[in-house]
């Protein structure tokens, strides 16, 4: 290594491209991190290329943060990390050669840290060498390839995200959105024993597609008003109704859906942060939750379950995968997005 790597940044402008920057050097918890592969997120590298990612302006930023790689370099005090792991969510921590930490997970390398290692020596949140971040950093199945690791990230996060909402067996649920959050919402739900899913979506081919990871009804909603539809099914209305496109407009849709001491569930940043709620078509007692930050302790304690789930062929992250793509392309992975050229995940990958 001559200490420069590549990565991809983001300007004020949203203009994006791949610029020379210094490879990390791993403190005495930390472990530095060959990333192999890394996911394109619809829910945070868009909105910070668009500026409308809540509460960031920290700019120009170094985008990615799903990845995964393999440890190449210990610091002196780490403990359960050894040359060769392969991990999730290696990060760039820090401000460096004039960049900001947006993730920086499409750079050649990041750092993990050994939180166990941390703990036992008795540091906590006021240490500097404390981040909460460590916690999701776990190591992954070696059979999985680099990009298919990458994906145990957005199902630890989407399991978190069914736990907090309290989406339970019995619940009876719909879903707007069978994109890759959409369908991995479907999949985890399945698997956690829920059996009344219904799915929306405003492509039939995209609709259709979700019967195929669990659930019970699906419905092309383009040109129609959804509400009948579930009501035929659902005199009653339904427990809950999960926005999973991040469209606000999809809050007063759910309103005239949800049963009394119903949920409204959204998921993710959306880039409108302001609307004029009317609950005219709700009923008497709803409730109204926004999971916008997992919570990377939480994301952790998902870990196990998930890869119980893949090694027993139950969840198979090539099913949410579009297209490995070369990291010299990369700017045709995030031109995909925007042109709405793929329905699930882009997967960046490093030779």
């Amino acid at each position: 290594m001559d200490g420069k790597m590549r990565g991809y940044a983001v300007e004020q402008d949203g203009s994006r491209h791949i610029v020379s920057i210094s490879i990390p050097k791993p403190g005495p918890y930390q472990a530095l991190v060959k990333i192999e592969a890394c996911g394109v997120c619809n829910g945070t590298d868009i909105k910070l290329v668009h500026q409308n990612f809540k509460n960031f302006s920290t700019y120009p930023a170094l985008l990615g943060h799903e990845a995964v790689g393999s440890i190449v370099e210990l610091g002196e005090k780490v403990k359960n990390f050894r040359i060769g792991d392969r991990v999730t969510l290696p990060f760039g921590e820090d401000f460096v050669d004039g960049y900001y930490s947006g993730w920086g997970g499409y750079s050649e390398y990041g750092l993990v840290g050994d939180i166990a290692a941390i703990q036992a020596d008795g540091l906590d949140q006021s240490s500097p060498y404390w981040s909460e971040g460590y916690f999701a950093q776990k190591l992954v199945p070696q059979a999985l390839t680099p990009a298919e690791a990458t994906m145990i990230v957005t199902f630890r996060e989407v399991l978190g995200g069914i736990k907090n909402f309290g989406m339970t067996p019995g619940k009876k649920i719909v879903i707007f959105g069978a994109g890759p959050v959409g369908l991995i919402f479907t999949k985890l739900l399945s698997l956690s024993g829920v059996e009344e899913i219904t799915v929306l979506d405003l492509v039939m081919e995209k609709a259709q597609r979700a019967a195929k990871h669990g659930a019970k009804h699906v419905f092309c909603s383009a040109g129609q008003d959804p509400v009948p539809l579930i009501r035929e099914i659902y005199p009653e209305g339904v427990d809950m109704v999960l926005d999973a496109v991040g469209v606000s407009a999809l809050i007063n849709t759910a309103m005239a859906l949800v049963a009394p001491g119903g949920k409204i569930c959204c998921y993710g940043i959306s880039p409108n942060l302001q609307m004029t709620l009317d609950w005219s078509q709700a009923p008497y007692n709803w409730g109204l939750q926004f999971e916008q930050w997992p919570s990377k302790i939480q994301e952790g304690e998902q870990h196990q379950q998930i890869c119980e789930w893949i090694e027993k062929g139950l969840l198979v992250p090539a099913d949410y995968i579009s297209e490995e793509i070369p990291f010299g392309e990369i700017h045709r992975a995030f031109d995909m997005i925007e042109e709405k050229k793929t329905d699930l995940k882009n997967v960046i990958v490093f030779a």
